[in-house]
Order: structure tokens, then C-alpha cells, then sequence
């Protein structure tokens, strides 16, 4: 199977399914902001901010969490954060596995490398859940190409752009416009914000990531 082909099999597995239910109640379980919602997340809106505590009834006496459960809301935590469902995100555990070096260090960086992620970190979305509904429409190009495929995975070297069509979007502009402000940019892309286009100068490394994950924990979970 080709290198296209099973990007087209990755992007069947992950659109088959996904959570549509309320996201901020996700953040409130993991217990921490997870930018599901884009500028949101950053004001006093953002309902992790105003309650405490995980979703449901509050009257139950919470429980100290065993290792195993320690190691499940981890990675619920990361699938979370880049919205994706168990089964893509085993698979993509597993590839990270049989790659040469550091397994959870490996899966990050295959997490990062997916087509919606890059446009959110290139500023052009507020969110990932932004960044896919762009792919989805056909308003992002890779190497000049219109891709539609959320989870295509970027190599170095690849030009990823904007529909020139789509560059007065307002959406568009509020998130270039934080990204800016907030100074977000990795530095495994090089970022023409006014071209709205960037390109993979690399792979992203671990340290490029700064959410606080321990994929370790993720590692030990998927090794029992």
C-alpha cells in the first residue's frame, strides 16, 4: 500500500466517527484546558474557568484513581485534545510503536504531523475542530493541491496554503490575528501570515510540544 493510499484509509477510519457531543465538558473531565474551543478557551466564558471539577453529579465521594486510571485519562487527555476517536488513535499508537526511537515521543510527533493540527498551528484556525472543517470544504492546499483529508500526514519540506478564495474569512482573520498576539507559531513551521501559506522546515520533536502530556502513561496502558 502506498504512502497516498493509506492516508486515504487513515482519513476513512477517522471520519467514520467522531464525537459530536459537548466539548467543554470534555476539558472539565480531563481537568484542564484542551483549546477544543478556540478563542473561547482563552476568556472568562470558558466553563472550566467558572466550574469546578468534572461533569455530573457532584454529591458522590471521588475516589483516589488506580495506576490504571491514571493512565486511561491520560489518554483520553490526548485523544481528546486532537479529537480523535480509540480506534485511529490505537492504530496510530501502534505505527508509532513499530518506528525506530521513543515510542510516545514518536506518537506525538505523528499526531502533530496531521493535516489539521498543522493548520491549527499555523494560526489559520482557532481550533483543530476549526482547521478540519476547512480541509473537509477544500479551502487548504498542500503543494499547490486542494486536499480534503483531515488526517494527511505532512512530510518536511510540504507548502501548506490558504484558498485565496477564503482569506477575507473572519473566522480567518480573528485566528491569524491571536496567533500573532500570542506569539504561537512552532518552530517547525515557517508561517507567511499574509500570504496565509507555510511550510515543514522539519518534523516536530517532542519539545516542540508544549501542552502537558505524559505519554509515557499511554505507552504503559497499551503495553498491559
Amino acid at each position: 500500500m502506498g504512502a497516498d493510499q493509506e492516508n486515504v484509509e487513515e482519513f476513512k477510519r477517522d471520519f467514520m466517527a467522531r464525537y459530536t457531543g459537548p466539548v467543554c465538558k470534555l476539558c472539565r473531565r480531563e481537568g484542564e484546558q484542551l483549546m477544543l474551543k478556540g478563542q473561547r478557551c482563552l476568556t472568562e466564558k470558558c466553563p472550566i474557568k467558572k466550574k469546578k471539577g468534572a461533569p455530573g453529579p457532584q454529591h458522590k465521594k471521588r475516589t483516589k484513581l488506580s495506576e490504571y486510571g491514571i493512565q486511561l485519562r491520560e489518554k483520553q487527555k490526548i485523544k481528546r485534545t486532537y479529537g480523535l476517536l480509540e480506534g485511529y488513535f490505537r492504530s496510530l499508537f501502534d505505527e508509532a510503536n513499530r518506528m525506530k526511537g521513543v515510542t510516545g515521543e514518536n506518537m506525538l510527533s505523528l499526531l502533530e504531523r496531521r493535516l489539521d493540527n498543522v493548520v491549527y498551528r499555523m494560526g489559520f484556525a482557532s481550533s483543530r475542530a476549526m482547521a478540519r472543517q476547512l480541509i473537509q470544504h477544500g479551502h487548504i492546499k498542500v503543494n499547490g493541491r486542494s486536499l480534503d483529508i483531515a488526517s494527511y500526514r505532512v512530510k518536511e519540506g510540504n507548502q501548506i496554503e490558504l484558498d485565496a478564495g477564503f482569506f477575507e474569512n473572519s473566522s480567518v482573520i480573528e485566528s491569524v490575528k491571536l496567533s500573532k498576539a500570542i506569539n504561537s507559531k512552532p518552530e517547525w513551521v515557517d508561517v507567511d501570515f499574509e500570504a496565509k501559506k507555510g511550510r515543514i522546515t522539519r518534523l516536530p520533536k517532542r519539545q516542540d510540544i508544549a501542552m502537558n502530556f505524559n505519554e509515557q502513561l499511554v505507552v504503559e496502558l497499551y503495553s498491559k
